[in-house]
């Protein structure tokens, strides 16, 4: 078996992002707002940001508005935002009655809300032999999907799956590595499969680190920084690999540091095979104790985004989620519909559980949202809830993550006969810019090519970010054949963000640069 020397801590890497002691072991509960994690990814080209004087003696830049613009409604597809349709949560492949699984697969592609879908297969849909990936045919298809429809995936690989009577390992895995009953037992419905067995837990191993390490790097080296891969979740200990096993109670490690240096092993190792992809951790409190608070810590001062698999549950993670920095995404999971009725449940008050489910994820300021129908996922189901609750589902299409443009652009003209551009950047949507906005100004001919980027995380949702770009001798925007493109920057990958304004877009999101302000 080919592995790296998976018991070598990468300090280099630590040091870094600036660690601080607690975050290589036990993190305790605490608040936060005003938390300091770090300044948040690196800003290369950094765009003068003001302040923007506009009388003597300090008119250094002020000018007068040239263009404004405003909102627009436009279903936007870019890296760091977006509804996520479902292709498969627990269960693995999706099934219809009488029904290929390609042309499952796709009607789930074609689902005109979805702009990413997610994908969470059992560690063995992915591996069969040791050393090399082997892809079962609903993985397969999903990523051949990605390409032809331009709807990137998120996935996460589990070690463990609560809801199938098989074991999520591989057979040549489970041979190495012993599984070890938790203290507890978890009653419910003996019809389903997670109500029919003990959740065994794998030891962890230097067999099962070896080739998780192993499994990764393989993944990593086919995707990578590739079109296909919008995130990939963090997996390691416990029920769906989220870092807990509740409702058992501990872990099966000789002590609580043992668990923590080996579930930051797991990280450190993801950490390191994705290197331009955003991992996503779930902010699942440490519930078992084996070291999932220093991850969430970490992962946050690395750059990676965060996830909720419910909404309506734990204080302390809506605390957590609600006053994340500005520069990490918030992926909230909750299921659309339960089961196969098409009665859906409804709250107290006559609201339809789902859409209760959505108008908590805009109180979360989400960056992405599930569209799962649970155990039962099919296109079908997806657009017969569209039909009968659309409101909601159109809002939160509308507002989900970020959708920046320039509100303003102000035109000075500098004593030395430069033009500058300042942009009143917004943002109309309910969450920040996980990462960091770079702003270009271009023309057709390729004669101008000038920008740089703003503060991570900017603008928020809240407020305006100015940003100045100098144009080079000779260049002024009277002409009108100017434009700009932004861009978000996310582990050192550009990626295009379309404008999000309602007029003077053009088909590949750029806004034209053209006065419609007199002066």
């Amino acid at each position: 078996m080919k592995r790296r020397d998976f018991l070598k801590t990468t300090v280099a890497a630590s040091a870094a992002v600036g660690l601080s002691p607690l975050a290589k072991g036990f993190v305790p509960v605490h608040n936060w707002t005003g938390y300091d994690f770090g300044s948040g990814p690196v800003v290369k080209d950094r765009l003068y940001q003001g302040p923007f004087g506009c009388y003597k003696p300090e008119d250094f830049y002020g000018g007068w508005c040239f263009q404004s613009t405003q909102p627009g409604k436009q279903q936007i597809n870019c890296c760091g935002m977006g509804m996520i349709t479902y292709i498969s949560g627990d269960y693995g492949a999706p099934k219809v009655a009488g029904e290929p699984l390609e042309k499952t697969i796709d009607d789930l592609f074609k689902f005109s809300l979805g702009t990413k879908m997610y994908i969470r297969p059992n560690w063995r849909h992915i591996m069969k032999k040791e050393g090399k990936l082997d892809f079962d045919d609903y993985w397969k298809i999903t990523m051949e999907k990605s390409l032809e429809y331009g709807k990137r995936v998120g996935i996460r690989v589990m070690l463990n799956n609560p809801d199938i009577l098989e074991n999520a390992l591989p057979d040549y895995v489970l041979k190495k590595v012993p599984l070890h009953k938790l203290k507890g037992e978890w009653k419910g419905d003996p019809k389903q499969p997670r109500f029919q067995h003990e959740h065994l837990q794998p030891e962890y191993n230097d067999y099962l680190i070896g080739y998780f390490e192993e499994m990764q790097n393989l993944l990593a080296e086919k995707y990578n920084g590739g079109p296909e891969i919008e995130l990939v979740d963090t997996q390691h200990f416990g029920l769906w690999g989220e870092g807990h096993a509740w409702p058992y109670d501990g872990h099966n490690f000789g002590s609580r540091k043992q668990a923590e240096e080996a579930m930051m092993k797991i990280y450190e190792i993801q950490q390191n095979a994705w290197t331009k992809v955003p991992l996503c951790t779930n902010v699942q409190p440490d519930y078992n104790r084996v070291g999932h608070s220093a991850i969430l810590d970490r992962s946050v001062r690395d750059g990676n985004w965060l996830r909720r698999d419910s909404i309506l549950v734990q204080n302390e993670c809506i605390e957590e989620l609600s006053n994340r920095p500005a520069w990490v995404a918030n992926f909230c999971e909750g299921a659309m519909i339960h089961g196969t009725s098409r009665d859906y449940p409804v709250d107290a008050n006559g609201f339809p559980r789902g859409d209760v489910i959505m108008s908590h994820v805009k109180d979360l300021k989400a960056n992405y949202y599930s569209l799962w129908t649970f155990h039962n996922i099919n296109a079908a189901s997806l657009a017969d809830y569209y039909q009968k609750y659309p409101d909601m589902l159109d809002d939160l299409n509308r507002t989900i993550g970020f959708r920046v443009r320039p509100s303003w652009i102000w035109r000075s003209v500098d004593p030395d006969g430069y033009e500058n551009l300042i942009f009143g950047m917004v943002n109309d949507g309910i969450a920040g810019v996980p990462g960091v906005l770079r702003l270009t100004v271009f023309n057709d001919e390729g004669t101008v090519n000038v920008g740089g980027c703003i503060d991570a995380g900017y603008p928020h949702p809240k407020g305006i970010r100015e940003a100045m770009i100098t144009l080079p001798k000779g260049v002024t925007a009277e002409k009108g054949d100017l434009k700009l493109k932004l861009e978000i920057e996310v582990k050192g990958v550009l990626h295009p963000v379309p404008v999000a304004a309602a007029h003077g877009v053009n088909p590949d999101g750029s806004l034209n640069i053209k006065r419609n302000i007199a002066d």
